[in-house]
């Protein structure tokens, strides 16, 4: 049995497909009540209080780790989720952490997340660690706008980074849950192309058939949408990368072609799967 945390994100509603496909059992974890596949078990739990995991952990040979941006903050405690799985007999946890651990190892979210990674290392579980950068499906933020004013808002219009499809961190995810080949890797994913927000802008406005006004938001604009969902301090470091992005953040990572065997998809793929959002 494998327990998926963030169940019903844009990564695990495709880690927990691809689990069930390949014959386990799936316990599902999200903060509220939710409809997940048939034959999986969904329990409503807060990662911030651990405790409530330990009926969703009873019997658990896996645990699929993605904490929620309140986790990041310097004063959480996502450890005790590391000890709680380590005390349920779990023998394997897959950590979705970040790229900007390595990138940006001094921003405050990037300490707090790299606190967690020493947690699982010293743990004595196998353990995998995940550090995707910048995510395609994002650009959901923009989708109302888009339906309702046909215009994208986001700032850095001209910046890019080779921002990763969410399926393809399932899929990566998935092959560390089942094969104890990557059993202590640390696997850095990025999509196979830099891409700018207007760029990613006139792939879904391609994707609609209609064009888009693209309105380029201010730092403290964009600052100001992004506290209302994470905390300031995580805020502040995503900006600072997307602002303006160093050599390692630009750089294609080869990890998801070594773990799959094939190349990452595009940014335009993950659009035509999931352009319905932005009708």
């Amino acid at each position: 049995m494998i327990v998926v945390t963030g169940a019903t994100g844009n990564v695990g509603r495709p880690l927990m497909r691809a689990l069930t496909e390949a014959g386990e059992q799936v316990v599902a974890v999200s903060r509220h009540a939710a409809r997940v596949p048939d034959g999986v078990r969904h329990v409503a739990a807060d990662l911030a209080e651990p405790a409530g995991l330990t009926a969703a952990l009873d019997g658990a040979k896996a645990l699929f780790l993605l904490l929620s941006g309140d986790l990041h903050a310097p004063q959480a405690g996502p450890g005790d989720i590391i000890d709680l799985a380590a005390a349920s007999g779990v023998g394997r946890v897959v950590l979705l952490s970040s790229q900007g651990v390595a990138t940006r190892p001094l921003g405050p979210s990037r300490v707090a997340m790299r606190a967690v990674e020493d947690t699982l290392r010293e743990s004595g579980l196998d353990w995998v660690v995940l550090r995707p950068g910048g995510f395609a499906s994002n650009a959901l933020a923009w989708a109302e706008s888009v339906r309702t004013q046909r215009t994208v808002r986001a700032p850095f219009g001209d910046v890019g980074v080779p921002v990763i499809d969410p399926a393809d961190i399932a899929e990566v995810a998935a092959a560390c849950l089942l094969d104890d080949r990557h059993t202590g890797g640390v696997y850095e994913l990025t999509g196979p192309e830099v891409i700018t927000p207007r760029q990613q802008a006139k792939g879904i406005a391609a994707a609609l058939g209609s064009p888009l006004r693209f309105h380029e938001l201010t730092r403290d604009e964009a600052r100001a949408a992004m506290i209302q969902f994470v905390p300031a301090e995580l805020a502040e470091d995503t900006l600072d990368i997307i602002a303006a992005p160093n050599l390692a953040e630009l750089r294609i990572s080869p990890d998801v072609e070594r773990v799959l065997g094939r190349a990452p998809r595009p940014f335009n793929d993950w659009v035509a799967r999931n352009i319905a959002a932005f009708r």
